[in-house]
């Protein structure tokens, strides 16, 4: 039941990123060009994924257990630290050079393109080097 509950969420989410363009990247870029012909419009599915984020959130603080019987584990760390900001630094130069974040180019996989494919090769073997350094400085 979890492998379905999950399987329907990853699909209504992809579908979603679709319908809102987030898997476009132009339409990305003209949504972070602030000062040369903004596109505001991304700000609207970003403003609902908050809000669907923070009910979920407020719904689930103080539980133990998701409503499928999961545990649930919320963040504790509240310092800002080195490996936080390189990350964010890293994720938002790679949002703004290919216009795609990690959902958005999944879900771009499944109507083509090779902007997409590059972007989640790229984003595979970042991860896998990440493994890699993980590892050495253990």
């Amino acid at each position: 039941m979890r492998s379905l509950v999950g399987l329907l969420c990853g699909v209504v989410f992809g579908l979603g990123l679709i319908i809102a363009q987030m898997t476009n990247p132009a339409k990305v870029i003209g949504f972070l060009d602030i000062l040369n012909g903004w596109d505001p419009s991304l700000a609207f599915v970003m403003g609902g994924g908050l809000v669907v984020f923070g009910v979920g959130f407020i719904m689930l603080k103080g539980r133990k257990n998701s409503f499928l019987g999961a545990s649930v584990r919320l963040p504790t760390a509240s310092q800002i630290d080195a490996p936080l900001v390189l990350g964010a630094v890293l994720f938002g130069a790679g949002w703004g050079l290919s216009g795609l974040c990690p959902g958005p180019a999944l879900a771009a996989l499944t109507i083509g393109g090779s902007p997409a494919f590059t972007f989640v090769v790229a984003m595979v073997v970042g991860m896998f080097l990440h493994q890699l350094y993980q590892r050495q400085i253990r």
